[in-house]
């Protein structure tokens, strides 16, 4: 696990040196923007319908869907309960309880659980993500960064859900899927080439995302509170939860890791848009992927 997680941290190491070195004309933030929006309009799409086409759907596609709400919901309880017990100022609990409830489960799961366990691991990371963490994130999220925030009220939620390219690829593939429809072999290779970009342009793109320039002492303690959760709490409950559930094998490691995952870094968009303390998100994303290097190899020991 030590020695996947080096590998995907040179593809990372490559975003911050853009970063740093800053090459060509465009900034870092927008080669970001280029990066992220061609793998969310394109790549991830095309990659989400040939693993839900061809991956069969069953009653773990249920219990991967309902254990990653529980995860998040759960983040969302402890973590609003921790800002009011310390009175943190609205615009940095909403930032907290979005930090510490939403992982990033697609940029970084779905990398991770590919080069750990192999192909099929692609729809665990896909599930965990498209069935549960970013329809939450688009209807409890946008409400949490309403409530604390300042920005408008935002379109309806089936609309907002209909603007997620990668959800209608997922619905389309699990749909196909079940209608035992069969994949074309040129089709397939067209998707399989479009799809293995993902991987190594989100995970440049995380790279870019990471930032440290704004640190400062009062914010170790939001800090603090988001790690614990995000990266200890949440896989811990989730861990039981799935047990009980009868989860067993690398199929339990997978989605307990899956809940290990570090902060999404999609939630800057509702920090921005809602006025919430983007800075803290920004440097809770930084933190939490740093220290996933220790505490993911420590949950795929112990699960």
């Amino acid at each position: 696990m030590f020695e996947t997680l080096i590998q995907m941290l040179g593809l990372v190491a490559c975003g911050v040196a853009w970063r740093i070195l800053r090459p060509g004309k465009l900034s870092p933030e927008q080669v970001r923007h280029g990066l992220t929006e061609s793998v969310y309009y394109l790549f991830l799409p095309a990659l989400v319908l040939v693993v839900l086409w061809r991956t069969p759907i069953g009653l773990d596609s249920l219990r991967i869907s309902l254990l990653s709400a529980s995860g998040i919901l759960l983040a969302l309880l402890f973590s609003g309960l921790a800002c009011r017990l310390c009175r943190m100022p609205p615009a940095v609990s909403g930032a907290i309880m979005l930090a510490s409830a939403f992982p990033n489960a697609t940029y970084l799961g779905l990398p991770v659980l590919q080069t750990t366990f192999g192909d099929w691991a692609r729809s665990v990371a896909i599930q965990y993500d498209l069935f549960a963490a970013t329809p939450l994130l688009f209807t409890v999220g946008i409400l949490i960064a309403q409530h604390f925030g300042e920005g408008e009220a935002e379109a309806g939620f089936l609309r907002r859900l209909m603007r997620i390219p990668p959800l209608w690829a997922a619905l389309l593939g699990s749909l196909l899927n079940l209608s035992g429809v069969p994949l074309g072999n040129s089709l397939e290779v067209v998707l399989n080439h479009l799809g293995n970009t993902v991987i190594p342009l989100m995970l440049v793109a995380l790279g870019l995302s990471l930032q440290w320039h704004r640190f400062s002492r009062r914010q170790l303690g939001p800090l603090l509170v988001v790690s614990v959760i995000q990266l200890l709490l949440t896989p811990l409950l989730v861990w039981r939860l799935a047990i009980q559930l009868g989860l067993s094998g690398d199929l339990l490691t997978a989605v307990v890791l899956e809940a290990a995952m570090p902060s999404m870094v999609l939630g800057l968009v509702l920090c921005d848009r809602f006025r919430l303390d983007t800075t803290l998100y920004a440097l809770a994303v930084t933190v939490t992927t740093l220290l996933s290097l220790l505490s993911l190899p420590f949950w795929f020991g112990l699960v």
